[in-house]
């Protein structure tokens, strides 16, 4: 997964802050979440249209939220939810095998990449009595499964045998395909969102960093105080697309120092800004510290999508986010740099 976990100096309802990877602090006013109104919910059909005007409508709407919160709804995004369906059974066939089946594609097994199974309860904050409750399996790109892949690159997945669990690799990567193919279109989406020519991240994707996770989360007794499905992170690609379940459990850390629920949108994606993408916009799109509580009484599956850009691309500036008044504020690095450091370190438990 694309995500690390954040240093608490205090997890209890009242204020505390939240120590980021890049320095930064957030505070807290408190742990426990209220509904707020806060996440737009945008109509993206539009980015299909031939029509550069509307597209340019889709961008301004996104430009505004990625700028104010960082989060957005998706809606009337073009993928047949019957995909996202058989995603999520194929998560459940995955979750439902002896832990020492699973621990067989274990994380542990391929250094240096988030890729394979993560335990439950193997990750967790000091500040809390319990780690967080919940298990996951990503995959990596895989040009295979890339109809527009321009190398023949293996994939870095670890994987069952197809025996043990048929059609599990093939199902996850129906539904992976026709993200990526949505996220490249929301790329050109993000370049006029940013007041670029639509086309100005297209080399940055030809071989794009795309990981997909399914996650579960059990019914959580714990207080937030206590155990979170996941803890309070920011995710370190450029961007992520969540489909959540009907359960719940996502939330977001506003501006004012709150978190706010993100409820289910039916057929929707949540969208959420993510490192790279706020260092190369120089601060000017938000990644928005999230978490995960499922007190939902269900068990709590998702399916995030995160998106990156090819490992060997410099994280260059974005020229309409600096200036002589505003100058970059972080060190160039390749994206492959940024994953690989971030990746390290969210294995190992650490910032």
């Amino acid at each position: 997964m694309s995500q690390t976990t954040i240093q608490l100096d205090e997890q209890t309802a009242a204020a505390a802050t939240i120590r980021l990877p890049n320095g930064k602090a957030v505070n807290v006013q408190s742990n426990i979440s209220i509904e707020a109104d806060e996440i737009p919910v945008i109509d993206v059909s539009g980015i299909y249209s031939e029509d550069i005007e509307m597209r340019k409508m889709v961008a301004e709407k996104v430009r505004e939220a990625c700028h104010r919160i960082g989060f957005f709804y998706a809606i009337n995004h073009g993928i047949d939810p019957q995909l996202s369906s058989g995603a999520f059974e194929q998560a459940k066939r995955f979750f439902a095998l002896p832990i020492e089946k699973k621990m067989e594609v274990d994380t542990a097994l391929v250094p240096g990449e988030f890729v394979g199974y993560h335990a439950m309860e193997q990750y967790g904050s000091k500040n809390r009595k319990q780690n967080d409750l919940s298990e996951a399996f990503n995959i990596a790109y895989d040009a295979k499964y890339d109809p527009d892949a321009i190398t023949d690159e293996p994939s870095r997945s670890i994987f069952l045998p197809e025996d043990d669990l048929p059609g599990f690799k093939d199902g996850l990567y129906a539904y992976h395909t026709q993200i990526l193919q949505f996220a490249r279109k929301m790329t050109r989406i993000f370049a006029l969102a940013l007041h670029l020519p639509e086309e100005y991240f297209a080399d940055y994707v030809k071989q794009p960093e795309a990981g997909m996770r399914i996650l579960h989360y059990p019914q959580q007794e714990h207080s937030e105080d206590d155990q979170n499905g996941i803890g309070a992170h920011t995710d370190f690609e450029c961007f992520t697309m969540v489909t959540q379940d009907g359960s719940g459990g996502l939330e977001v850390l506003n501006k004012a120092g709150y978190w706010i629920k993100a409820k289910p949108v039916p057929n929707s994606f949540v969208i959420n800004i993510a490192d790279c993408l706020m260092r190369q916009t120089n601060d000017f799109f938000v990644s928005t510290v999230h978490r995960v509580i499922n007190k939902s009484g269900n068990e709590r599956y998702s399916i995030p999508f995160f998106y990156g850009f090819d490992r060997r691309k410099v994280l260059e500036p974005v020229p309409t986010c600096i200036s002589e008044d505003n100058p970059m504020k972080y060190q160039l690095m390749t994206s492959g740099e940024y994953y690989i450091w971030r990746a390290s370190k969210a294995k190992d438990g650490e910032l």
